[in-house]
Parts: C-alpha cells; sequence; structure tokens
C-alpha cells in the first residue's frame, strides 16, 4: 500500500477519531514534541487523540498496513526521551490523553480497572473515594498517566513497601502493531494458565504494544501515619538506620528517602515556603514515614525507633510531624528537590540502582571520582535508599559554562555507570532506556539477552512502527 499524502492522511484518521481530535503535524504543540527536561525534541506529521482501544486499534492498524511509525504517549513526563518523536517529521504521536474511564472498581477484589491516559492523580483520588489506597506515588502525579508509569515501570518514593509499578497490576489490555487487541485484563490474583504476557509490556516503553487499559490492585487504606525527617552523619548511618528501622517497624515502614545537605541547601535557595527541617545542620537527611491499619500506637513505635538509634549514636538529630502542614513541608523538601537543581546550572543525571548495601561505597567512590575529573563538580545523590535507587545527579560547579559543562555528559556518565557495574547495579534503575541509554543499553546486556529482546520485537512488531529508536 502507497503512503497517502499529507491530506489524505489527517482524513482518513479523522474519520477514526474525529477531525477535531487530529491535528497536522505543523500545528503541534512543543508540549507534545519537547521532553521535559529539553534534552530531545523532534517533528510529528500528525497528532491524533483516540478515547477508545477500538480508535486505538483502527489508527495501529492503518499505520501498519502503511508503514507509519507511531509513538505512544502519555503524559509526557518521562525523562529519557523514549515518548517524543525523532526529527524526521514522519512518525505519528498517539495520545492517550482522552481516554480516562473507569471500567470497573471491585472493592471486594480490591482493583481498579481504568484506562490508560488517567493521570496518576485521577487514579490515586479514585482509590481515595473508594477508601482504598493507590500506592504509586511520582512528583509528576499530576500530570503522568497510569499507560504511561507501566510502559516504563514506574518506581516512585513507595517502592521499598508496594514495589514497582509492574508489582500493582494483575492485567492491562494492548494493542498490537498491527492493530489486535490482546485481552488480558483480569481481577485475578492466581492465573497459572501458561506465559504471563503482560510483563512483556510493563517496562517496553511502548515498543511491543500500546497499553490502553489496567487492572490496579488497591490496598487497604491506612488509618495512621507518622513522618519524620532525620538528620545523620553520613550514608553508612542511613543504611544502618535503615536496618533498625526494618527491624523494629517491619511492614509499617513505607517510606525512606535519602537526601544530601547540599539538596537541602538547594531547596532553601529555590523553593518558596520552604525552611530549615530542625535546628542543627547535618551533612545527610533520611525522609521516613510509617503507615498502619491500626489507628493508635504508630506515634510510640516511631519514637522508639528514634531512641533506639540516638542510643546506637546513629541518628544525630529527628523531627517528627506534628500537623499534616509539617508532613508537607517535609515532603516538599523532597520532591522539589529534582526541579530546584535546575536552577543551579547544568545538572548531569544517574537515575541508578545498586545493592542496598554497596550505597554508602558507592556514594563515596563516585563522589572522589567525579571530582578529579571536574574539580568543584558538585555531586546531589538523592533518592530510594530503601530500595537501592539514587538518582546520583551532578550539577556544575560553581560559575561554569553550563553548556561545557553539559558537553562531558557522556564522560561523567562513563565514570559513574564503571562504579555501576563494578558492585552489580543497573543503568536505569526507573526511568527506563528511551533514546538517552539506548546506546548504553548494548554495553550493559549480555549477547544472548539482547538476541531475545530483538527477536521479542520482531515478533510482535514486525514492520517496526511502535516507538522505533527507543530501547534497542
Amino acid at each position: 500500500m502507497t503512503m497517502p499524502t499529507q491530506t489524505t492522511l489527517l482524513e482518513d484518521l479523522g474519520r477514526i477519531v474525529g477531525p477535531s481530535q487530529v491535528m497536522d503535524g505543523p500545528d503541534i504543540s512543543s508540549a507534545y514534541l519537547e521532553e521535559p527536561r529539553g534534552l530531545y525534541k523532534g517533528v510529528a506529521r500528525a497528532l491524533v487523540r483516540p478515547s477508545t482501544t477500538g480508535e486505538v486499534a483502527q489508527i495501529a492498524r492503518y499505520c501498519f498496513e502503511r508503514r507509519i511509525a507511531l509513538i505512544p504517549q502519555g503524559g509526557n513526563t518521562g525523562l529519557v526521551g523514549g515518548q517524543v518523536p525523532d526529527a524526521t517529521g514522519t512518525q505519528i504521536i498517539l495520545s492517550l490523553t482522552r481516554m480516562t474511564r473507569v471500567r470497573d472498581c471491585d472493592l471486594d477484589a480490591n482493583v481498579l480497572t481504568i484506562e490508560a491516559g488517567a493521570t496518576l492523580n485521577q487514579v490515586q483520588e479514585m482509590a481515595e473515594k473508594a477508601d482504598r489506597l493507590f500506592p504509586l506515588s511520582l512528583a509528576s502525579e499530576g500530570s503522568c498517566t497510569i499507560g504511561g508509569n507501566l510502559a516504563t515501570n514506574a518506581g516512585g518514593t513507595a517502592v521499598l513497601a508496594y514495589g514497582n509499578a509492574r508489582d500493582l497490576v494483575l492485567g492491562v489490555e494492548v494493542v498490537l502493531a498491527d492493530g489486535r487487541i490482546l485481552p488480558l485484563l483480569t481481577k485475578l490474583k492466581k492465573d497459572n494458565t501458561g506465559y504471563d504476557l503482560k510483563h512483556l509490556f510493563m517496562g517496553s516503553e511502548g515498543t511491543l504494544g500500546i497499553i490502553t487499559a489496567a487492572s490496579l490492585k488497591l490496598f487497604p487504606k491506612p488509618r495512621a501515619v507518622e513522618t519524620a525527617i532525620i538528620g545523620l552523619a553520613s550514608p553508612q548511618k542511613a543504611l544502618d538506620l535503615l536496618r533498625l528501622a526494618q527491624n523494629h517497624c517491619g511492614s509499617a515502614l513505607k517510606t525512606f528517602e535519602l537526601v544530601p545537605r547540599i539538596g537541602i541547601q538547594f531547596v532553601l535557595s529555590h523553593a518558596p515556603n520552604t525552611r530549615e527541617p530542625m535546628a542543627g545542620i547535618h551533612a545527610w537527611y533520611v525522609l521516613l514515614e510509617l503507615a498502619d491499619m491500626s489507628e493508635s500506637g504508630l506515634n510510640a513505635r516511631l519514637e522508639e525507633l528514634m531512641a533506639l538509634a540516638m542510643e546506637s549514636e546513629i541518628l544525630e538529630d529527628a523531627t517528627i510531624a506534628t500537623s499534616l502542614q509539617q508532613r508537607e513541608s517535609f515532603w516538599g523538601l523532597r520532591e522539589s528537590l529534582p526541579l530546584v537543581q535546575g536552577k543551579e546550572g547544568g545538572s548531569i543525571k544517574h537515575d541508578v540502582s545498586v545493592p542496598i548495601a554497596q550505597v554508602p561505597y558507592f556514594l563515596t567512590r563516585v563522589e572522589a571520582a567525579v571530582l578529579q575529573a571536574m574539580p568543584g563538580a558538585r555531586l546531589v545523590a538523592f533518592g530510594h535508599l530503601g530500595d537501592g535507587n539514587i538518582h546520583c545527579n551532578v550539577s556544575q560547579p560553581i560559575g561554569a559554562n553550563k553548556a561545557e559543562f553539559l558537553s562531558r555528559w557522556q564522560e561523567i556518565n562513563q565514570i559513574v555507570h564503571a562504579i555501576v557495574a563494578e558492585i552489580g547495579g543497573s543503568i536505569s534503575a526507573e526511568h527506563g532506556i528511551g533514546q538517552l541509554k539506548r546506546a548504553l543499553l548494548r554495553e550493559v546486556k549480555d549477547p544472548t539477552t539482547l538476541a531475545v529482546m530483538h527477536a521479542i520485537k520482531d515478533l510482535l512488531d514486525p514492520h517496526a512502527i511502535l516507538n522505533p529508536g527507543k530501547v534497542l
């Protein structure tokens, strides 16, 4: 089948979704074309916004027959360039943001079935209305979509207790490259009938199929939440505190976030309405949160933990939130950090994971190696110590030229990733591969694993129309 003219393409897509839901390339807003950090900006031939799985299937079939590349997109919040088109102007953006319907909410099974375009915040609110919890939590939850969360296997601040996005899903509905619909939605916790295909699509970044709906696990809503911010001398002390908290609090431990002093300074300098979390200054901080179904006793358990940590000379000081406002201020210090880091100039990012016990060693090695290569660089390493996922970012030296600093991105990446590989870590913990780490994937995956990945891609997307140039 011949490639349609632009006029024919727009008319054909308009017949599927309605003319008002198709946009010509030159009219597409940069909000669809550029990823949040500005590292990747593309050009699209068209933008199409379906409202049903059937429409997605028709679009996929149309593009499959004509060999037109499709770029599935949710909230466009990804940080590795996996959701934007390339610069050729030949690809179509498939925006799923109109697909927000709740298909079912089964409180006996504790399952919410919802379409992929719903934002993570909308999913959380649906669970809240049902007196349940959907625990996935990200800084971008107001705009990222659940389909995008699953396609990238998002992590966030609750992985310690609940796991990554893939751990929160019972089933998915997927449109394949040729337009066939794979009906994998289920509310069953036990289904041992062959291969568990849903896991192929979670973390595949839209390269194997288009997730259009999901059956999500809901959890009992905690009746008590206690939050503390803790000052410590080192990451090793933070690791000691994590072990103590796990032993003392068990399943009540929900969050354990590590933040360096420089991160707190950045937030205080650039985020409005923020203040020091405690009287003294500390080299490192931990944001710790407990949650439990019992309405009483949790505060006492947290106070006991703090007393044990003090007696063991693990912590230097701690403040327990006594109000919702204070709890939100503690969280603001952590959640503002990725945004305010940009106020300090260029930032070379690393979303890595390492064995939890190796985090102190990793941070010491990385700081020494980066400073040797670039004197004056500022290591801003923060994140999810409870699962070993550290956002090991490097801010430019004070007064340095931003463009010159960013030109050394690959050099600094190599330094950090070499240490990650040495201790058995991963170059991508929760942000995915996209375009940013595509070349790196070939370096860290063994030939057999890569061959299997390519075979799966060739089987499910033989014409390579789904998000080409991403992951593989």
